[in-house]
């Protein structure tokens, strides 16, 4: 009955999607059933649930136990200082949350659960081609603490997968929002929409116990997971492609059926997104959207609420719009000088910039105090994929004359790139050029 009704609901789109989603009615069936589990959630047996359900039932106790131990022997323990300059300044530099997901060094950069970006690309399961870790993977990583199985991260694949399906009132409701709204916008509309599915939000009603909040937190989470990609390609094909919507490949990966969606099959194109979706999974846990997400979620607002508030924070131009910052001002950059200009074209360029109070975005941090790690492993994925266009080698200059420049200058205390710098450009030109 949940196959058939996933294809009555589905149909209507389009031709193509429609042949595509009866093709598919094994698979659909299979997805009933797991939904179905998932409706009946935690009255059935936690050997029904998928594995990372089930290391979750696993870990989460222990995690409970242990804030609660910590807070125990250390409740009066003092941290840290700090003054008025630090809390003006958007409380920078102080301690105020534990956090398990990533660690951000001033010298080393980012490590997802002690792990570097090096070592994921060594040690995570990959797509059957690929050298990039798979996000799925990653999300493994940071929930347990424990490098998944291939036999793991494709069971977590199929669970994603059967959380996927959406409505054809769904798809029609992104549809049908203004075109003329930035693209952020939109996509924090569309995650508000499904807020009504929301597993905890009901769960809350009826009146779970506090300890079981995160079983609820975690099925929304997943839900979320499962759909983000869809909703993102839609809007993009909405937006940039006349709203032709691509129906979903259930056979791919996460990163790889983002691509498909949003029309790019290519091998490059689909192992551009597993990395940058990969080393994006977390930043610790005090940036504009974590952050805001966090403290949202302190009112007991639901995930869909919660997501849609840090999508909000990471619209801004500090944030995620940073990277299209830096890829404007690149694009002006060339209008200028041309896409292949000297090195002393560019430092008269950004000297002039800086001279009429201008900021060059993709510069410095507020933690690194070296380069960005994410931004040389973007590098490295352009020199093996499109080294030979000139906005990739003006990018890769600017990486080593514009922190000449703001060190001669002193007045920040970073003068690397950060990941900004590169992730823009990494995606503008692997859907131009791969």
């Amino acid at each position: 009955v949940g196959s058939v009704r996933c294809v009555q609901e589905t149909g209507g789109i389009n031709a193509e999607y429609m042949g595509t989603i009866q093709n598919q009615s094994t698979f659909m069936f299979k997805s009933a059933l797991k939904l179905y589990t998932q409706k009946n959630l935690f009255s059935s047996s936690v050997a029904n649930f998928s594995l990372l359900t089930q290391k979750l039932y696993e870990v989460v106790p222990k995690k409970q136990a242990e804030l609660k131990d910590l807070r125990n022997k250390h409740k009066d323990t003092v941290i840290d200082s700090y003054n008025v300059d630090q809390i003006i300044g958007g409380m920078r530099g102080m301690k105020v949350m534990i956090w398990d997901g990533s660690k951000l060094d001033a010298q080393k950069g980012i490590t997802f659960r002690g792990y570097s970006i090096p070592q994921l690309k060594e040690l995570l399961p990959k797509s059957k081609y690929g050298e990039e870790p798979l996000p799925e993977a990653v999300y493994w990583l940071l929930l347990t603490g424990e490098i998944p199985t291939q036999a793991q991260v494709e069971d977590f694949q199929r669970d994603l997968q059967g959380r996927s399906h959406m409505h054809q009132d769904d798809i029609r409701f992104i549809q049908d929002l203004p075109e003329h709204h930035h693209s952020m916008t939109l996509f924090s509309l569309a995650i508000l929409y499904f807020q009504h599915e929301s597993r905890f939000a009901s769960a809350y009603k009826q009146g779970i116990p506090k300890a079981e909040y995160w079983k609820f937190v975690h099925e929304d989470s997943l839900n979320l997971l499962a759909k983000l990609p869809h909703i993102a390609a839609i809007i993009y094909r909405k937006k940039y492609r006349q709203a032709k919507i691509i129906a979903p490949d259930y056979d791919l990966d996460w990163a790889a059926n983002y691509a498909h969606m949003l029309g790019y099959d290519s091998h490059e194109v689909r192992e551009c997104l597993r990395g940058y979706l990969s080393v994006h999974s977390d930043h610790e846990g005090g940036n504009v959207s974590a952050h805001a997400s966090h403290l949202v979620g302190s009112a007991l607002s639901d995930p869909y609420l919660c997501l849609s508030a840090a999508m909000n924070g990471l619209a801004g131009p500090l944030h995620g719009l940073a990277n299209q910052e830096y890829l404007s001002f690149l694009l002006q950059m060339t209008k200028h000088i041309g896409t292949e200009p000297t090195d002393d074209q560019i430092r008269r360029f950004i000297l002039n910039e800086l001279s009429e109070g201008r900021v060059i975005p993709g510069y410095g941090h507020a933690v690194l105090r070296e380069v960005d790690p994410r931004f040389t492993h973007f590098k490295e994925f352009s020199e093996k994929y499109i080294k030979k266009d000139p906005l990739v080698t003006l990018t890769h200059k600017l990486s080593v004359i514009v922190p000449e420049i703001l060190s001669q200058q002193g007045k920040v205390k970073n003068p690397n790139p950060n990941v900004d710098a590169h992730s823009g450009v990494l995606l503008y030109l692997s859907l131009i050029h791969i």
